[in-house]
Parts: structure tokens; sequence; C-alpha cells
């Protein structure tokens, strides 16, 4: 399923569980109304009804089926009867079946259905006539695998999500456009597996998992007539999304035996989050995870392994639409302090030669540059045909490099800025102007530890040696650094010799 049509199913649940309204009155009729409204927003033929029952302050809707369909997958929604009612207070209760079944079928005919099953939901819709609030909370709500049928053969296990004591609050404004924005606090994810695989001989998977403290938000703004199957056209007529989530802790332990072999262990960690923004200007992505333990057995290999890890880190950040001015954009990257157990470590260096510090992969670069197309267009093959350059490059600064691996220091920042009208001197590039600075303690050793450990030759080592007189200079015991400078004529500078 592509991810707008995975979109289009969020936004239809969505849909389901705020009532979605943006009428004014908030009767139980006119918050109907407007769910039907929204369900024709994915095809007239999305949703199918039992019958309509109404009252002067309700409305019984019976035998609700949603249909939400690609061409790799069939989804139904069994919804059942929802309960549309008035409270005397100018708001409306909607009251949902305890239970219902999703179906998922694929190009290849094979049907997974899914059992959601909910205790102590409660959904209150309040608000004007543009601006739809609602309030949910619930005790439980749960998703889990009811049986999966291929053909003749029919496969059930125990495989669940359950989250626990849920409360929040939903938004939609209408104008010109439909904002949407909530805000989710979950207090806890239970996952469950257990299942025996049908096609493997004693085959099984069990695993289980908790996610505390769970918060989620984000705010959406989507065309009032949205296209999903045509992204670039949706994000051309205004949508857009701004949200994330975040975790306090988490913690899994798994077990799956299959052909023959065994794989178990556990995986915890600390505090996470991850935030996300995409508009017609902008893509960000920035995601975290701290205070990471691992501890697995794995098939061939005698040992347990163990990982610890402090962090990990990925995010960037990317202009998408033309411009006449420099707009940002960023790239980091974090692994820091791995430390894997003495166990493992002996295996490969039994008389413990080389330096087991904590390992770091660190880069943290940002700059400008000039978008020359509109990459979310939907002419924008066109323009990236006609376009030479999609993007000219305008600065680049290196804020933060870090390698630290078995006792050895790699460090370095930089700093340039690119004339994009000369395309000369660098044989079709951007001229760069600026100075970078790398700077490595302890190589020296490690390069003697691996000679002594057989790892590499000393004649190799000799010549990687030799490579690194010519562009590094001593600056301490067992320290070296190189600069790099390129100034305004295009001169390459290397540890003040010009090179070009």
């Amino acid at each position: 399923m592509t991810y707008m049509n995975k979109m289009r199913g969020a936004v239809c649940i969505a849909a389901i569980f705020a009532g979605g309204a943006a009428q004014a009155e908030v009767t139980a009729a006119q918050v109907w109304e407007d769910w039907k409204a929204q369900f024709a927003l994915y095809g007239d033929d999305s949703v199918s009804i039992g019958s309509e029952e109404t009252t002067a302050t309700t409305v019984a809707v019976r035998d609700i089926v949603l249909r939400m369909d690609d061409d790799l997958t069939e989804v139904r929604v069994f919804l059942g009867d929802v309960l549309f009612s008035e409270r005397g207070d100018g708001t409306v209760s909607i009251a949902m079946a305890e239970s219902y079944p999703i179906t998922m079928t694929d190009d290849d005919g094979v049907i997974v259905t899914l059992l959601v099953s909910q205790s102590g939901l409660d959904l209150i819709v309040s608000g004007d006539t543009d601006d739809l609030r609602y309030a949910i909370s619930a005790d439980r709500y749960e998703i889990a695998l009811g049986d999966v049928v291929n053909g003749d053969v029919t496969f059930t296990g125990d495989a669940s999500a359950t989250a626990h004591d849920i409360s929040g609050i939903y938004t939609s404004r209408t104008g010109d456009l439909r904002d949407l924005s909530y805000a989710l606090n979950v207090a806890s994810v239970d996952l469950l597996v257990d299942i025996a695989l049908p096609e493997d001989d004693g085959g099984v998977i069990t695993a289980n998992g908790k996610i505390s403290d769970i918060t989620a938000q984000a705010d959406m703004t989507m065309p009032l007539d949205p296209d999903f199957e045509n992204p670039d056209v949706m994000i051309a007529s205004g949508f857009s999304i701004d949200g994330g989530y975040s975790v306090a802790s988490s913690a899994y332990v798994f077990d799956i035996e299959a052909e023959g072999g065994r794989v178990a262990g556990a995986v915890n960690t600390g505090a996470g989050r991850l935030n996300f923004r995409l508009n017609g200007d902008n893509l960000a992505y920035d995601a975290q995870t701290t205070d990471i333990a691992v501890n697995v057995l794995v098939p061939n290999f005698p040992v347990p392994i163990e990982l610890q890890l402090a962090k990990y880190g990925l995010g960037f950040s990317m202009p998408l639409s033309r411009a006449d001015e420099p707009a940002d954009f960023g790239l980091n990257f974090d692994l820091a302090d791995l430390t894997v157990n003495d166990v493992v470590w002996d295996m490969f260096d039994p008389a413990g030669v080389l330096a087991r510090d904590p390992a770091t992969i660190a880069l943290d670069v940002s700059g400008t540059a000039t978008p020359m197309v509109n990459l979310m267009n939907p002419e924008q093959d066109m323009d990236l045909d006609s376009a030479e350059m999609p993007v000219a490059l305008n600065t680049l600064v290196v804020n933060r490099l870090r390698l630290a691996l078995a006792g050895a220091l790699l460090t370095g920042t930089g700093n340039f800025t690119f004339d994009n009208s000369d395309l000369e001197t660098f044989d079709g590039m951007p001229r760069p102007e600026g100075s970078a600075l790398i700077e490595v303690t302890g190589l020296n050793r490690l390069m003697d530890n691996l000679v002594a450990m057989g790892l590499i030759p000393q004649d190799q080592i000799m010549a990687g040696r030799m490579m690194l007189g010519m562009f590094a200079r001593v600056t301490g015991d067992d320290q070296l650094e190189t600069r790099v400078e390129v100034n305004a004529q295009g001169h390459v500078i290397v540890n003040g010799q010009r090179l070009r």
C-alpha cells in the first residue's frame, strides 16, 4: 500500500473516532451528516449503511462498513452500529461497538482479519460551526490478530497491541482548507506475539513488549477535496503536516525458532522521540533514542552478544519549493558510546591489545541551498528536465564530525561558501571558498595494534603512514592535523602548501 493510501486510511479512521464533524449546532443529525460527507471524500462507494433511525435527539446508524482500496490491498472496516446522542448541553456523544473486525485482502487473495476491541470509550463532540472539538478517553484499546486465510489454509495465533489509559483532544476547523490537530496521551502499550509458524514444523515466534508514557501530537492541513492518489497535487493544493511523538521507555523480549535455528534476546531503551514536517516548502525529520541495551543469542555464534548505546539519532531537513533566496538544510547522525561485552571482544582480541573504549560516530552538517525547481510540483518532471541543476548549493558548514574507535579519535569542522556563477574552476561544480580542519589522535597506536594482532601486514601500514605524512602534520604525541583551504582564486592549500 502506498504512503498516501495509508494516509487516506489514517484520516478516515481519525474521522471515525473524532466524529470529524465541522457543523455548527452539534446536533446528532448534523454530526452524522458530516461523517457521511467525510466518508464521501474517499469515493462514492467508500461506505455502506444498513439503516438509519432518527429521533429528535438521536441518530442510530446500523451496519456501517468502510472500504479503502488500492491496487494491492482491499480493506474493510466493519464498524457495526454507531449511536449519536445529544446530551442537552450543546454537545453530542458517540457510542460505538465494543468490538469489530477489519479485513485486509491482498492481490494474491490472502485475507488477514484483525479484531478491534475497546472498553471505557468516551467520545464527546463540541464546538461551533467551523471549529469542532472532540474529547476522547478510553480505559483500553486493542488491535489483535484474528486469523490469516490463504486458500485452504487458515492460520491463527496470538498477536496484539493493547493501549491503556488513553486521553486526547482532536479539533477540526474548516475554511478554504480543513485544519486538523490532535494531542494524545497513552499510559502504556503492551505488545504480544505467540505464533506457531504453519510451514515450519516446530517453528515458533514469541515476543512481548511494553512502551511507557506515550505522547503524540500533530497539526495537519488538508484540501477540502483531497486527491490521495496524487500526493504532489495534494501538497500543491495546501496539504501540510507537522507532528511527532515521544516515549519515556520501552522494553522487549523475543524468542524465534525457525528452520532449526533460534534467535532470542531482549531490547531496552530509555526516552525516545520523533518529529516530522512536510509541506510545499520543506521536509524535515528528527528522531532520537537514548539508553539502548541489546542482549541477543544468534545461531552459529557461540556467545551472547551484549550491546549498549548511549544515544542513536538521525535527522534531516531540506527545502522543496523553488525559491530566489537560499533556504536552510541540515543533516545529523549520532551513534554515541557504543560498547560490546568483553566475551565478544575476547573472541577477536583475546590478548586485549585494542582499547575497548566506547565507539562513537557523529556528524552534524548544515547549510543553505537554492532550489531551482519545485520538487513537489505536479510538473516537477518537466522542471527537472529543463533545469541544469535542481538545487544550487550556497553554503556548507560541518558543525561536528567525530569518529572514536579502538582508542583513536578523529574530529573535524569546516565552513565553505559556493560561487554558482563559476562552474569552470572545478569542472562543472560551483567554486568553493573556505576551510576545513581535521584532527586525529591515537591513530599510530591503533595501526601498531592492528599489526601486532596480525590483522594488517606491516608493509601496508607503512604505505598508509607515508600517505598520512603527505597530507597531515604532527602537532603532538600521536596527534595529527590536516587543514584544507580553498581561496577565492580556486587554489587548494593543504597545511600551508598549495596542491592546486
